[in-house]
């Protein structure tokens, strides 16, 4: 109508305004509960399929092609994946320890046999028991050089990982804040065109339409702390992306030469230990039973 009023002025047409002075603050506190419940209703709604929103009735805002959604599931596989590791690390150490455990309890087995036998038995189950005794301080070291190196992994999961979550829990929070106020000024531009529909006039609407102007207000607000937000968790993310791939990579080569350095050690024990055959006197253990 205020469109047609001024095409059908031949003169000029001199428009004068008043600026809209708006407390957001005030209105977040007034329209506090109505945002909340849009807040929960978006982050319930994340985990949902957009099926099952749509059998439930749901109206929601969503972000389309949302590449940081791909990124941050990423983000939690190789939180999954470090997690196992040093649990699965943990584990194999104890076991390790445990075998250690067994070798030096069979050198020791294999000493006291050795005193109950003649020249050459002796000196095979002497040799014997060295062997074992060396199993376990070959053992023992490797343990000492693992230890860091589940350390260092341990970092990146107690520190990175909980410090980025924080991050993202931020973020999130600003992003369901967000959509809460694109959801709003959805329902009020549908509830304005449903009584403009009906040749109804909107009170609001009549009187200046002043919520409105405040929702855009608290939407620009929203949306420029979220997008800050959203800057912010893509640069951690690659910044923890490259340390995860440098550290990963680093950590293992180490693990495996530390590894390979055990076996190896292993296998030269071995081979001195090749006393068998063994020859035992067998009357002197039935005379001794």
């Amino acid at each position: 109508q205020a469109a047609k009023f001024i095409q059908r002025i031949d003169g000029d047409v001199t428009f004068t305004y008043g600026k809209l002075t708006t407390d957001t603050n005030h209105f977040k506190e007034a329209k506090g509960l109505d945002m909340v419940m849009k807040k929960v209703k978006h982050k319930c709604i994340e985990r949902m399929s957009s099926g099952t929103a749509d059998k439930l009735g749901l109206t929601r805002a969503v972000l389309c092609n949302d590449d940081l959604a791909k990124k941050l599931e990423e983000f939690e596989r190789n939180a999954k994946f470090y997690k196992e590791m040093i649990v699965r690390s943990h584990f194999l150490l104890l076991d390790f320890n445990a075998v250690c455990g067994v070798y030096k309890g069979m050198g020791d087995l294999f000493s006291q046999i050795a005193v109950r036998e003649k020249c050459a038995a002796n000196e095979a189950f002497t040799i014997f028991a060295d062997a074992h005794r060396n199993y376990h301080k070959a053992g023992t070291e490797f343990q000492k050089k693992a230890a860091p190196i589940m350390n260092k992994l341990g970092t990146y999961l107690h520190k990175a990982v909980p410090d980025m979550r924080l991050t993202i829990k931020k973020y999130a929070n600003a992003k369901f804040e967000y959509l809460a106020y694109c959801l709003k000024i959805k329902e009020m531009d549908d509830e304005e065109y449903t009584f403009n529909s009906l040749d109804d006039p909107l009170p609001r609407v009549e009187e200046g339409n002043y919520e409105y102007r405040v929702v855009l207000r608290c939407r620009a607000q929203a949306r420029a702390y979220f997008l800050q937000l959203r800057s912010d968790v893509r640069v951690k993310l690659q910044l923890l992306n490259s340390k995860h791939v440098q550290d990963l990579t680093e950590q293992l080569e180490k693990w495996t030469k530390v590894l390979l350095a055990y076996y190896e050690e292993a296998a030269a024990i071995s081979d001195k230990a090749n006393v068998f055959p063994i020859d035992i006197d067998l009357s002197t253990v039935v005379d001794a039973q």
